[in-house]
């Protein structure tokens, strides 16, 4: 292939029932950082039915064009709908760069999508960046993400193929300012479906009782590790969050124990986290996890190991027994707070 005939950082637009996921925002603010550095355009790709009001927004968040395929077919996500759609466009326009949210339409997608045109995919990414190869000079995107369990950050570059494909974490990535009014260009796609592909057909929607809210829309979190031991624990960090209006977040380590639901858990298989204030008790996180919250604005630690890995990126750290500290913070705030 000729790789100058790919130009322009694409981004999958995950909408669900009419709603713009968070995480697309997130992907066109930061493929306005690629495209800057590349000298190309931002373009959006939304599918859907009755979806094309959506376009204007993603405009406004960035897109420079948005791509809309708006067809009844493509109404609930089905695996082999949307991949021939996407496919399609993908092999129509010649992107340089695609990016998808590490969602579970994200990651049951883009595989495929590799797939098909086989091109590489670098999977739950936590950083992009356009670097030039030092020898050729070209202008290569570098996904960093976990590896081995979370004990590095592995930098993966495809220089051979395009278009160049990541999903990316929700909660990574920094959104643009809305800018009420920016103008672009919305383009309809009309896709042509191979129906004898449609093995699979939605029989039924159940939507889960969602509960417990979602960490990664916090903006105050509180968060546990081993040192917390127990649900004891665990419930003086929700007193201390209550007082502060926050949630409680938690390490792996107490999911795996039964002490938290997963719906709780920071790190490479929980959730990305970017909170105004991350407060971190008890934990002493290998690098995955803190690839997972160090984009906090503000990090503040309780460990009583000073060499805890989690003090060498707090903004404040406090070094002693969370059992004692924990309670004694929360009643001094609540003083405060009444005065």
């Amino acid at each position: 292939m000729d790789k100058k005939d790919y130009k322009n950082v694409f981004v999958f637009a995950e909408q669900r029932e009419g709603v713009i996921q968070p995480v697309a925002y997130e992907l066109l603010g930061k493929a306005r950082d690629l495209a800057e550095a590349l000298g190309e355009k931002v373009v959006a790709l939304l599918l859907g039915h009755n979806v094309k009001n959506l376009a204007q927004g993603l405009i406004e968040q960035g897109a420079d064009e948005v791509i809309v395929a708006d067809v009844p077919e493509l109404e609930h996500y089905l695996s082999e709908q949307y991949s021939q759609v996407m496919s399609q466009i993908i092999i129509d326009r010649k992107p340089n760069i695609v990016l998808y949210g590490a969602t579970t339409i994200g990651r049951d997608m883009a595989p495929r999508l590799a797939s098909r045109l086989k091109a590489g995919l670098t999977a739950d990414c936590t950083k992009l960046a356009i670097v030039a190869d030092e020898k050729t000079g070209q202008l290569d995107l570098h996904s960093t993400r976990p590896a081995f369990g979370g004990n590095l950050m592995a930098t993966i570059v495809c220089p051979n193929t395009r278009p160049q494909m990541s999903t990316v974490r929700p909660g990574v990535m920094q959104k643009m300012q809305r800018q009420p009014g920016r103008q672009g260009v919305v383009t309809e796609f009309v896709p042509k479906f191979d129906t004898s592909k449609f093995h699979v057909k939605l029989i039924e929607t159940i939507k889960a009782d969602k509960s417990v809210a979602d960490i990664s829309e916090a903006k105050v979190l509180v968060s546990g590790g081993r040192g917390v031991h127990d649900k004891e624990g665990f419930d003086k960090l929700q007193a201390l969050a209550d007082v502060i209006g926050g949630q409680v977040a938690s390490s792996r380590a107490m999911v795996d124990n039964g002490v938290m639901p997963h719906e709780c858990q920071v790190g490479q298989t929980g959730k990305t986290v970017r909170p105004t204030l991350y407060m971190a008790c008890g934990m002493r996180p290998p690098i995955q996890p803190l690839a997972a919250m160090e984009e906090s604005d503000l990090i503040i630690a309780i460990n009583k190991d000073k060499y805890a890995p989690i003090f060498s990126v707090a903004d404040l750290g406090i070094v002693g027994d969370l059992h004692r500290i924990v309670p004694m913070l929360t009643e001094r705030l609540k003083k405060e707070m009444a005065q």
